[in-house]
């Protein structure tokens, strides 16, 4: 499905958007049965309220939406679209635009709110529909929704129709639309390609793993995005209990994530050389499923004791990473679903990245603000660098004791990482636990929007 702004029309609706010390000067502006009305109804301005006022005639006349106060609004964002989206059936447009990034957000979070999951079951769309804003690039954020809808989509659907065969059609589909190559390394042929730990995680399952490889522009800086593309995940021989493997069709909410910033790259045309590497597998059980206590070598030659078949999210990654270091590029990305510990330390809301890059992380955050995609940075803590060694093997894939797990993920896959001048890892959850304003239950992107803001000044563009 898609979002678009409507055309411009003589008869569109004005929306005047306004914050809770504005009312006292708009409403003398009204008349004295619209004032009365505003009264009655208790409106306040605050964040996704809104009212509808008729002329003397009893046609609409206006719609009053609150904005909030600034705290409101970051505490709800898209309150503002998301009600625009929910009027009744009509155009409307906004008669002032709040200005900057805050015009944009409203237009973002009305677009936002027009996704419905419908691949199963028909589901009504708004019935509002509304003029692009002055001053909005309205096919950029027609792009950009649409990508995040590319997102939710594959997040929302189950393994059964979501296996690593359907997530190479996504990337080809995507690749095809914007003239992108892929290559698909399959089965026993990723063992033969040296990409072993993808291969050992996607064994035992009967959709065989892969290794998705697209390429996409001749010209610019070179960005490579890895995206975890576990399908499913059992937790394999250390399986899950069933109320954590009920959401396991989200783990590949990385590759998702990625597909998603991957389109809104390829649309906007950005002058780069992109590259997006998908490790795309189910962690299943069967009789030749790895096991606890394995050693496992991977692509560059690191041994990775495994303590636990749960953390493989890692194992695939590393591969894909020391791929994508081998034709180092300017920029490196991993996007993963990886850890519970994220969500212990930040919650679902917030989408952690790791960086040693000091521009880089300022980059990310300005841009975060600027679009509203929280992120927040997270610390390569060098001396936690112990508690993923073994001792009887180079690494080990899940260390005891439960302390600091996404730290010590992201240093894990640190290693994988060799002559990349600048790389970020993003531990995301993807996945909305309950409704807010333009945000359904259910699958979401996060840090895809922070990255496309901040990529111009990141890579020079």
């Amino acid at each position: 499905m898609s979002a678009r702004f409507a055309e411009e029309s003589a008869e569109a609706i004005p929306l005047h958007l306004l914050a809770p010390d504005d009312i006292p000067d708009e409403l003398p502006s009204l008349t004295a049965a619209q004032r009365a009305w505003v009264t009655h109804l208790g409106f306040s301005g605050k964040a996704g309220e809104a009212v509808s006022l008729a002329d003397t005639e009893g046609a609409p006349a206006m719609v009053l939406v609150g904005l909030g106060t600034a705290r409101d609004r970051a505490r709800e964002r898209f309150a503002a679209g998301a009600a625009i989206a929910g009027l009744p059936k009509g155009t409307y447009r906004i008669a002032a635009t709040p200005g900057g990034a805050a015009g944009h957000e409203i237009a973002l979070g009305y677009l936002l709110a027009c996704y419905r999951f419908d691949r199963y079951r028909t589901q009504p769309g708004p019935e509002a529909a509304l003029v692009a804003p002055d001053g909005c690039d309205a096919n950029r954020l027609e792009q950009i929704a649409a990508a995040e809808f590319l997102t939710r989509d594959l997040i929302n659907t189950p393994a059964e129709d979501m296996g690593p065969d359907a997530l190479e059609a996504a990337l080809r589909g995507l690749a095809g639309r914007y003239g992108g190559e892929v290559n698909s390394t399959e089965g026993a042929a990723l063992i033969a390609a040296n990409l072993p730990l993808i291969h050992t995680v996607g064994r035992a399952a009967a959709r065989a793993p892969r290794l998705l490889d697209m390429t996409w522009g001749e010209n610019g800086p070179a960005l490579t995005l890895v995206g975890k593309g576990v399908c499913f995940d059992t937790g394999g021989l250390n399986l899950k209990p069933s109320a954590s493997m009920g959401l396991m069709k989200k783990d590949m909410g990385g590759a998702a994530t990625v597909l998603g910033l991957a389109r809104m790259i390829m649309a906007a045309n950005m002058p780069l050389r992109l590259r997006v590497l998908i490790p795309a597998v189910e962690n299943a059980i069967s009789g030749n499923a790895f096991r606890p206590g394995d050693i496992l070598t991977a692509r560059n030659g690191l041994t990775v004791e495994i303590n636990n078949t749960d953390a493989e999210g890692r194992l695939v990654l590393a591969d894909a990473l020391a791929l994508a270091s081998e034709t180092p590029p300017d920029l490196l990305v991993s996007m993963a679903t990886l850890t519970g510990a994220a969500r212990v330390a930040v919650g679902p809301d917030l989408a952690p990245f790791y960086t040693d890059d000091e521009a880089l992380a300022a980059a990310l955050a300005t841009a975060a603000g600027a679009v509203a995609d929280p992120v927040w940075r997270m610390p390569f803590h060098e001396p936690y660098e112990t508690m993923i060694e073994p001792g009887i093997a180079d690494l080990d894939n899940a260390p005891k004791g439960g302390f600091a797990g996404s730290i010590t993920a992201a240093l894990f896959l640190r290693r994988f990482v060799a002559d990349t001048p600048r790389y970020a890892h993003f531990d995301i959850y993807g996945w909305q636990p309950s409704a807010a304003p333009a945000r359904p239950k259910g699958g979401v992107g996060q840090g895809a929007r922070c990255l496309f803001e901040a990529l111009p000044k990141v890579l020079g563009l």
